[in-house]
């Protein structure tokens, strides 16, 4: 400011480069007003200032302005060059939003302006940040020379909008390419990696980065904490997130949010607490994940207090998230009428979060009135999702209502909204096996029913009796036990016992939540069989060893 003050002084601000050089720096420094003033008082503003102040807003977050600062200059007759382009590319992207990027797109096609890779980089992060994958990879597919940076982009693209296995086939067509890795790369694979829920491959990538050194680098030590806790190796990631030399919020919180999801609770609010004493202040995830630990482990008394206390000791107002994890606290704690005062004095309408913690409270505690309500409500904000229906018609069943039963079943054939069938899978030697019920197309499917055949005595010594009541067809006792002997959970861990050497852990997905009866006969099965398995379902991660599970029967 004091050299632009010389500069009107000794009369040279008339200058036009002069002119650009200050626009640029008040750009630099998000002095927008001063850079804008100083533009609209130019006789004649030139490309060069323009362009300066783009991509000083596209540079500082601010899309909308940039973008409505690049139509502004078109509208004045100023004609745009790859660098100006590429700002306000950049700009639409950090917006998300696509249908200006799409005008650029044809703009370029229009003047013939020819992709460069610095464009098509543009481009490629623009469709792939707007959720629109297929647009992204045919724009990388005609850049002419693709770049460590136009790797990167369309591999994160693909990370991102979780097509994890097509991130790792670009990884490898990269690698045959010649072109060498950085740690951005390397930390999108393991983004890719946490999404399938690959923990051969995570491993796999973690070697490579080892041998390269870019461990270090915090991105990538970052992602590779979170991949391992998604994965399912808490372990492992409690190695990778000791090892990273600077933690940053980022890292405290992917592992405190690690650990809740593990089932380890407690551990979580200590690593909190360690994080506070080196100073570290939480943002808002940190403190949906210090919620969700105190939900997974039933610390109602701490999570009031963390709840209460957040704004006051941690400058963080409740959002919609922190007050959907304490309802849904209060809930499975059976403080039904505590979550529902809640529900009626937050300061947000209650969103399908929040009732879908109240539903699955209904559940647990065999609330009818309360899970009809919820249900009602679920089903006006998601029509679409089967879960709702499968949940109400739960409550009924476990409250002997089969009128009830009847009456969802025919709003969903009504309706036609199709239960989502269970799925399980496992990963062995790069191989996805999946399972559904009573499978036996797998071509191991002889030796699976035999090994399930095999625990069914040891099973029924230790205690274990189907639980027919939680099967909701319309069948005789008998077939029911049977339906849910071959649940895909048990097949895939039958599976795994024959798959994988002796004392292995056994590692299971599932696409919905474990049922009640497939979790008690998969706590007796890693007592049988010295073995820990550990099931992540569409909630957390259940880890099963010598007969009891992480999760203590609360989940």
């Amino acid at each position: 400011m004091e050299v632009h003050a010389h500069l009107i002084i000794l009369g040279l601000h008339q200058d036009a480069r002069l002119r650009n050089l200050v626009v640029n720096v008040y750009s630099k420094c998000r002095c927008f007003g001063y850079a804008r003033k100083l533009l609209d008082e130019s006789p004649e503003p030139d490309l060069i200032s323009w362009s300066a102040l783009i991509s000083g807003y596209s540079q500082n977050g601010l899309g909308q302005e940039a973008i409505s600062a690049f139509r502004e200059m078109h509208s004045l007759g100023v004609k745009s060059n790859t660098f100006t382009l590429s700002s306000a590319l950049k700009a639409c992207a950090g917006a998300g939003n696509r249908e200006p990027g799409r005008q650029l797109h044809a703009y370029l096609i229009r003047r013939d302006l020819g992709l460069d890779t610095f464009l098509g980089v543009g481009l490629v992060d623009l469709y792939a940040k707007s959720g629109y994958m297929v647009d992204a990879r045919l724009v990388f597919n005609v850049i002419p020379e693709k770049d460590l940076i136009a790797w990167n982009a369309v591999i994160s693209g693909h990370s991102h909008n979780g097509q994890g296995e097509e991130a790792l086939k670009l990884y490898l067509e990269m690698q045959s390419q010649g072109i060498k890795p950085d740690a951005f790369v390397y930390s999108s694979l393991f983004n890719a990696c946490a999404s399938l829920s690959a923990y051969e491959q995570a491993k796999q990538v973690h070697v490579q980065v080892l041998k390269l050194g870019f461990i270090i680098d915090i991105f990538a030590g970052n992602s590779l904490v979170n991949s391992y806790a998604k994965c399912g190796s808490i372990d492992d990631a409690e190695r990778a997130f000791r090892e990273i030399p600077e933690r940053s919020i980022v890292s405290w919180s992917a592992m405190i949010g690690g650990m809740a999801q593990h089932g380890h609770g407690r551990l979580a609010l200590q690593m909190f607490n360690e994080m506070l004493k080196e100073g570290v202040a939480p943002n808002h995830i940190t403190l949906v994940s210090v919620l969700c630990a105190c939900n997974h482990a039933g610390l109602v008394t701490d999570a009031k207090r963390y709840f209460s206390s957040m704004e006051e000791l941690f400058s963080v107002q409740p959002m919609e998230e922190h007050y959907a994890c304490m309802i849904d606290i209060l809930g499975r704690a059976g403080k039904l009428d505590e979550a529902m005062e809640l529900v009626n004095t937050m300061p947000y309408e209650a969103n399908a979060a929040v009732w879908g913690a109240l539903l699955g409270a209904a559940r647990i505690h065999k609330n009818v009135d309360l899970g009809s309500k919820a249900a009602e409500m679920l089903i006006n904000l998601e029509p679409e999702k089967s879960g709702t229906h499968i949940l109400l018609a739960n409550i009924y069943a476990s409250a002997g209502m089969w009128d009830g039963v009847a009456k969802i079943r025919k709003v969903m054939k009504d309706s036609n909204v199709k239960k989502e069938p269970g799925m399980s899978w496992m990963e062995i030697k790069d191989k996805v096996h999946t399972f559904i019920v009573g499978d036996r197309s797998h071509p191991r499917g002889k030796e699976i029913y035999a090994k399930l055949e095999e625990l069914s005595e040891p099973l029924r010594k230790a205690g274990y009796v189907p639980m027919v009541e939680t099967d909701l067809h319309d069948v005789e006792e008998r077939e029911k036990a049977k339906l849910l002997y071959h649940h895909s959970e048990k097949l895939a861990v039958a599976f795994g016992l024959i798959a994988t050497p002796p004392g292995a852990p056994i590692r299971v997905k599932k696409n919905l939540r474990i049922c009640l009866d497939c979790h008690t006969a998969i706590k007796l099965v890693s007592k049988i069989a010295s073995r820990e398995i550990i099931v992540r379902d569409i909630n957390r991660f259940h880890h099963f060893r010598d007969g009891l599970c992480s999760c203590g029967d609360y989940w």
